[in-house]
């Protein structure tokens, strides 16, 4: 919800918001939405009451960072690469494992 909140202010509300939120607060919750998709469909088709791997949060942090950090930014000129995204993806990749990938 709260994701779909920022969605909606950036694209259609535009309310003055501060930068922390509207720089880092989407980069903070898109790998727990994303995790969280993925735990489903782990659920779904592979083990009903398991967890992802650390490894593969570790992985999908460093994906998400490398293209959207790393390499978006030589292709695009409205991309930036920010280091402060990178630690917010790894923020919250952290917060998805502690709080939303646990067994059933």
């Amino acid at each position: 919800m709260l994701y779909s909140g920022l969605y909606t202010n950036k694209h259609w509300l535009h309310w003055p918001l501060p930068t922390a939120i509207t720089s880092h607060l989407g980069d903070l919750l898109s790998l727990p939405l994303m995790l969280s998709l993925a735990l489903a469909a782990h659920r779904l088709l592979i083990n009903p009451v398991g967890t992802l791997p650390r490894a593969w949060l570790v992985v999908a942090w460093l994906v998400v960072a490398g293209w959207f950090e790393g390499l978006l930014p030589l292709w695009s000129a409205q991309a930036v690469a920010d280091p402060l995204d990178v630690l917010a993806y790894g923020l919250g990749t952290l917060g998805f494992h502690y709080w939303l990938n646990r067994p059933l």
